[in-house]
């Protein structure tokens, strides 16, 4: 499993209708996208939920890095570039994936943290690892996963939920659309 996530901060001005439309144009794109475990369109808007930004930033879990790459190489991302100026796309090894109770995805949250240069780091994965259980054990949690960049040491938690009361710590974002064609085989539990 690869995570990965772009962010487009907009201007405090911006019509977040413009986002709204596109995505509800093009979303459906995806549905069927050969190694893409899950893909959640999703915005933040300013003063909303705590966010100081108007914010598209879509998430994703892959399931091969060929899905991943046939995206971002194939001319899925281009129009995206095209439109709005091509955006630094972090990517994050996965480390667990768990399913949660939950039937629609209404919201998620992001949670990024870096890992300490004094902490082990067979415990900070453990930890995430722990962590992304007991998201998904929680009332109207539909997954959560776990990821780690080696480049900058920074773990993400990342869940989705289908109500507006999460219990998750991080940035909320209203979820737009989701595009799940490989969901059921994104590989669950611990991932090393």
């Amino acid at each position: 499993m690869h995570a990965m996530q772009y962010e487009l901060t907009l201007p405090a001005d911006y019509d977040m209708g413009v986002i709204r439309d596109r995505v509800a144009r093009l979303g459906h794109l995806l549905d069927d996208w050969d190694g893409l475990g899950v893909k959640a369109y999703l915005i933040r808007e300013r003063g909303l939920r705590g966010s100081p930004v108007d914010q598209y930033a879509p998430f994703y879990l892959w399931n091969t890095v060929e899905g991943m790459n046939a995206f971002l190489w194939g001319g899925g991302f281009q129009k995206l570039s095209d439109d709005f100026g091509r955006p630094s796309v972090r990517q994050w090894t996965g480390l667990a994936y768990e399913k949660g109770g939950g039937s629609h995805a209404r919201f998620a949250v992001r949670r990024r943290q870096p890992v300490p240069a004094s902490r082990q780091l067979a415990e900070a994965v453990e930890g995430a690892v722990r962590e992304a259980r007991r998201l998904a054990a929680e009332d109207g949690a539909l997954l959560a996963a776990a990821a780690v960049d080696t480049s900058r040491w920074e773990l993400v938690h990342f869940s989705l939920w289908e109500h507006d009361t999460p219990k998750a710590d991080g940035d909320v974002f209203e979820v737009l659309h989701l595009s799940a064609p490989g969901l059921d085989r994104v590989p669950r539990g611990r991932r090393w």
